[in-house]
């Protein structure tokens, strides 16, 4: 299996990504290139599922894209003009086979396939109380809750069903669903998770990012509000908002990290945006040094921005092999740190006898700043100065995002300068909380009404953690759903465009 960054013990886990095709013909084809493009987002498995009429054909796999879906035989098992999938890092359940999504049931009302990215902050009471009510679960994946919640539901259509389940849940959520009559991408009432709409002709796309609709062809058309439902059926799309009007808050780490630097998030070019955080931390943290060094490859747009701002020359003082995935030797401490070598070795002649600042897009464990700080001394350099594209991260996320427990997050534990000696270098600096929202186009973070998600960061979880005990915390997502339940009338379809 893949690693997307060579230190796979120490980074925030890519969620999980999510395409789904509606009218055009081979749309497994399609859907299999476009989780190519998604592969960043989880390489631990992927699994597309087809429809052929009414009848619902799916492969799923553990590992990458590649050879799991370039194989005829496999693909020609796949037919038909409706199509979605799923690349996984799994941060609810456990990596085996049953849990590989899109996960498949077949309802009442005919077949049902869902591909979801995000996590389900509740899923595990809801769990609970349907098993005690009768319902067999088939994974331990917190997805299949959406499923079972939707198969109980006393309303009339499928539709009426969905938002019903969709009611009942908290956390984040971006869901591509196929079902007999057609496709439902939606996200929850908070946005936290993207997902975007685009078209080929006549035929709707949906995906997690815009770089997968470059992939295939496809015209980016918007992205699916938060709190948005839509239906795509006979050719033709409707929008509904089951939540009313919300308060979006969009995860902000999709413009430190998640997001390929050639999507566009928000509205806002990844790349440019972080750029401005590179400039912003130059602003806010200056140093006196001879080169910009990023740490490959997720520090180099901030690293090039930061070397704009400061006047200082950037150059690659590290440089990451692409031919290793996860390191293979492992017998002992003695030999398993040469295995980061094989991952990232240091441009001796280049690095030997300067000061450096190397410019990272955040700390977690604090392990691969150390390795990376350890080898450019060894490298012969007279200062190594560490600047951070993102406030420290002092707070595990429940939102589809695999953090460690907060006990184990570095800076949760210590100081920054604490920190700074734990990692060994010279100095560390991270970007502001209200630098990084200036980044992204913010005056400031409103501290009453924050425009994203950075829980992350400042702890301010946007919705009831309710499977995490002494988390829990009122937001509008619970305002909503008690809104809800006050009403006495069905939730019709019609009723709710």
């Amino acid at each position: 299996m893949l690693t997307t960054h060579p230190f796979e013990d120490d980074k925030l886990r890519e969620e999980c990504g999510v395409f789904g095709v509606a009218g055009i013909e081979d749309a497994a084809a399609m859907v299999a290139l476009g989780l190519h493009a998604l592969q960043h987002r989880g390489q631990e498995a992927a699994g597309i599922t087809c429809r052929n009429g009414r009848e619902f054909y799916s492969h799923r796999a553990l590992g990458p894209v590649a050879g799991n879906f370039d194989s005829q035989e496999v693909m020609n098992k796949l037919r038909g003009d409706y199509a979605c999938g799923h690349v996984r890092y799994s941060t609810t359940g456990a990596g085996t086979l049953r849990n590989i999504q899109p996960l498949e049931a077949d309802l009442a009302s005919g077949g049902f396939a869902i591909a979801h990215n995000g996590n389900i902050s509740n899923a595990l009471k809801l769990r609970e109380e349907l098993v005690r009510n009768g319902s067999i679960f088939q994974s331990t994946s917190d997805t299949e809750v959406i499923i079972h919640l939707l198969a109980t539901s006393k309303y009339r259509t499928l539709l009426d069903k969905f938002i019903d389940a969709l009611r009942k849940v908290e956390g984040a959520y971006s869901l591509i669903c196929m079902t007999p009559d057609g496709m439902i991408a939606c996200r929850d009432p908070l946005g936290i998770r993207p997902l975007v709409i685009g078209k080929i002709g006549d035929a709707f796309v949906f995906a997690s990012e815009t770089v997968a609709l470059d992939l295939v062809g496809a015209e980016y058309v918007r992205s699916v509000d938060a709190g948005e439902l839509v239906v795509v059926s006979n050719g033709e799309m409707r929008s509904h908002r089951p939540f009313g009007e919300t308060n979006a808050r969009p995860c902000i780490f999709e413009h430190v990290y998640f997001s390929r630097p050639d999507s566009i998030v928000d509205g806002s070019s990844v790349y440019s945006v972080r750029k401005a955080i590179g400039a912003q931390l130059a602003i806010e943290n200056p140093v006196d040094a001879d080169y910009v060094i990023p740490v490959p490859d997720s520090g180099t747009p901030a690293a090039i921005g930061y070397a704009e701002q400061s006047g200082i020359p950037f150059e690659l003082g590290i440089i990451r092999s692409h031919y290793v995935g996860r390191t293979f030797i492992q017998p002992g401490d003695g030999v398993r740190h040469l295995g980061v070598k094989l991952k990232h070795n240091a441009n001796r002649p280049l690095v030997n006898g300067k000061k450096i600042v190397l410019i990272d897009d955040s700390i977690v464990r604090g392990t691969t700043s150390l390795k990376i700080v350890q080898m450019m001394r060894e490298a012969g350099a007279a200062e190594v100065h560490m600047r951070i594209a993102s406030p420290p991260t002092m707070h595990s996320c429940f939102y589809g995002v695999n953090t460690p427990k907060r006990e184990k997050l570095l800076a949760a534990l210590k100081s920054v300068e604490q920190m700074c000696e734990y990692i060994q270098a010279d100095s560390l600096s991270f970007i502001s909380i209200d630098g990084l929202y200036r980044a992204v186009g913010e005056d400031s973070r409103n501290d009453i009404q924050p425009q994203y998600c950075d829980a992350c960061f400042t702890g301010a979880y946007p919705t009831p953690l309710t499977d995490q005990e002494g988390e829990q915390q009122p937001d509008q997502l619970t305002l909503l759903n008690e809104k809800v339940a006050a009403k006495e009338s069905p939730i019709l379809a019609e009723q709710i465009g």
